[in-house]
This record gives structure tokens, C-alpha cells and sequence, in this order.
């Protein structure tokens, strides 16, 4: 009981000063710290979800007798095979895996450019409610075999959800296929939202409009996106501004240092320059409308690019929650309200049925 009384009162220091909305709201006057629903109101409003949350971020579980909670390290093939190797390049992840034999819903946790906030503290509250969280290094970078590159990201992105889907890994670590999420912080959420686009086409209908069509595999339980990255927009940004804008860009990816290997902030640049248009956040809300989508974003942040972004996915039918934190583009102050907030969702959102064996 006192582990409740603790929570409920995280709870209220953690959520003072926000807004949970008895029905949704324009997005357009939305204030910090405030949830914004679209669609029918979310159970995440419920109190009790929030101090479940609460719980989990701050409370630690009884250890398990027979299958406790651990971490795996290993790694994940991605790309063609290098000449050098004889084999694809490795990339190192490592696995918060959950307490019990049952298998579990489990997360994929995507990184930023170039991931100094690596929101492991998000990952181990994620683990302590009961979920797999998967992490993992993209090629070059922090140590991973390849060369870093925005499209390599994406590709490895696209390696690490096989891994997750093969038998091997389902059996192997206790995934529950039916509710996998993927989440991603910056760059990476961009990525996460366009994994999650590919997995779905629009199909025309004969009397005009679109429908969405699942592709192959089991689809996407959901899509977290913390201050998502919409790249295109950047990328318009620097080249409108040539030569003056590369330098700023440049500038700005001051945070490098020796992460992606022997790739500088001028090669992510030019990278930007020649690609970026193509990786347009907004462009990707119609084919998520069929996926349930939590939006964090920061106020000092990326805020006016995820706003739109709420705005084109509810306009596109979608089920979104958006919250925005009066915090900076790595939370450095929120982490706890961020933590709150992501358990919260997961825990509202219907993943977690009883356990499967």
C-alpha cells in the first residue's frame, strides 16, 4: 500500500500542471505539459494508470524465483555481405528482457543521430511493467560493424524488427509477436513512424478514397515517437540557405565527436543535402492512421514539426495521444514525466492482455 500512497504522489508532482481533456481538442491550442486525444478518449486519463506508471518507473519488482528479469547482449546482422568479413555486418544490441516464462509484449527502442540520450532509463521503466525492450547500435555507430549513413539507419531498422519476428528470437527470448511496439527518440522516431508506414500500403477503393492493406507479417501493435525528427524539413532548411546552411548544420551537430566512426557532421550533412527530402515526417501520417501512436515532444524542442505532425494524423483518422513537456529535445529534465507518460500509453492501450504462454 505504501508503494501505491509513493506513486500517487509521483503522480501528482510528475502530471502538476497539465490538462487530460474530457473529450479531444484542437491540437492548434495545445499548451505545454497539456494531452491532447484524438479519436474517442484514451483510458490513459484514468488515474490509475498513471499511478501503475508511476509504479513502474519507480518502484522495482519482486525478483522472479525461476525466470528473473536480465539483460542479453548480442548482435544483429545487417546489410549485404562484406567481401571481409564473409558475412553481413554486426551490429551490437542488447536486450532488457522481462521476468516470467510467459511471453511478452516487447518494444524496439530506436536511438538518435548520433544517440549520446540513449533512453535506457526509459527502457528499464518499459522492462519493469512487464515488456522486452531491444536496443541496439546502428551500423558505425558506438562500435557497430558498417558505415554509418541516414539509409543505412533505416535498412538496419528493418534488419533488427526480423530479428524480432524470426522463430529463433519469438522462442528463444519470450516475444509475444501479436504486440510489438516500436519506439523511437529523434531521428529515430522519425525512423519508427516509417517502419511502421511500410508495413501497410493504400489500397483505392472502387468508389474513391484509399484503405490500408497490412503487409505480410503481424503489423505493428503501436508507434511511440519522442521528439521526432521530421529530416525532409531540415534538409529544405539547409539547402535553402546553401552554403551558410551546411555551416549551420554542421555547427549544430556539435555532439559527434567519435560516435559514427570516421563519419564527421560535414559527411551527415551532405548526406542530409542529397537525401533528406525524401524522409518526410507528415508525408507518412495517412498509412499510420491504422496504428495506435503515442507523441511526446519538447516545448525547447522539436515541438512546431510534431505538432504538425499530431495535426496531419489526426486529420488522417489516426488514434494518437500527443503530450508536450516544457523540456529541451533529450528531456534532460523530464525524464520521469517521460517515462510516466510512455508506461501510461502502453499500459491504456489495450497490449496488455492476459499473460500468453
Amino acid at each position: 500500500m505504501k508503494h501505491l500512497i509513493a506513486a500517487a504522489c509521483l503522480l501528482l508532482a510528475t502530471c502538476a500542471g497539465s490538462t487530460a481533456p474530457s473529450r479531444p481538442m484542437a491540437i492548434s491550442g495545445q499548451k505545454s505539459g497539456q494531452i491532447v486525444t484524438t479519436g474517442s478518449v484514451p483510458r490513459t486519463e484514468r488515474l490509475w494508470d498513471y499511478v501503475a506508471a508511476s509504479q513502474a518507473v519507480t518502484v522495482d519488482p519482486p525478483r522472479h524465483p525461476t525466470h528473473p528479469a536480465r539483460n542479453r547482449q548480442l548482435v544483429i546482422p545487417s546489410g549485404p555481405v562484406r567481401p571481409e568479413l564473409g558475412r553481413p555486418a554486426e551490429m551490437n544490441a542488447l536486450f532488457f528482457l522481462a521476468a516470467g516464462p510467459h511471453r511478452k509484449p516487447t518494444m524496439l527502442l530506436l536511438h538518435g543521430l548520433p544517440g549520446n540520450e540513449r533512453n535506457l532509463d526509459l527502457a528499464q521503466a518499459v522492462r519493469r511493467s512487464g515488456w522486452n525492450v531491444l536496443t541496439f547500435s546502428y551500423r558505425g555507430a558506438w562500435g557497430s560493424e558498417g558505415t554509418f549513413s541516414l539509409q543505412h539507419a533505416f535498412a538496419d531498422i528493418q534488419a533488427a524488427m526480423a530479428f524480432l519476428r524470426s522463430p529463433e528470437a519469438i522462442r528463444t527470448y519470450g516475444i509475444d509477436i501479436d504486440r510489438l511496439v516500436i519506439a523511437g527518440h529523434s531521428m529515430g522516431g522519425f525512423a519508427a513512424a516509417d517502419q511502421a508506414a511500410s508495413e501497410w500500403k493504400l489500397v483505392p477503393r472502387p468508389n474513391g478514397g484509399t484503405s490500408l492493406e497490412g503487409l505480410g507479417d503481424p503489423p505493428l501493435a503501436g508507434v511511440i515517437l519522442l521528439d521526432a525528427w521530421n529530416i525532409a524539413a531540415t534538409a529544405r532548411q539547409v539547402k535553402a540557405a546553401g552554403a551558410e546552411g551546411r555551416a549551420g548544420f554542421i555547427e549544430r551537430m556539435d555532439d559527434v565527436g567519435h560516435a559514427l566512426g570516421p563519419i564527421t557532421a560535414a559527411d551527415l550533412a551532405d548526406n542530409l543535402i542529397r537525401r533528406g527530402e525524401e524522409w518526410d515526417l507528415k508525408a507518412l501520417a495517412p498509412k499510420l492512421s491504422a496504428v495506435p501512436l503515442l507523441t511526446v515532444y519538447a516545448t525547447h524542442g522539436g515541438a512546431e514539426d510534431n505538432r504538425a505532425m499530431a495535426a496531419a494524423l489526426r486529420q488522417a483518422g489516426a488514434r494518437v495521444t500527443a503530450v508536450e513537456l516544457d523540456s529541451d529535445h533529450a528531456f534532460a529534465d523530464s525524464r520521469i514525466r517521460l517515462a510516466v507518460e510512455t508506461v501510461a500509453w502502453l499500459q491504456a492501450s489495450g497490449f496488455l492482455h492476459p499473460q500468453r504462454e
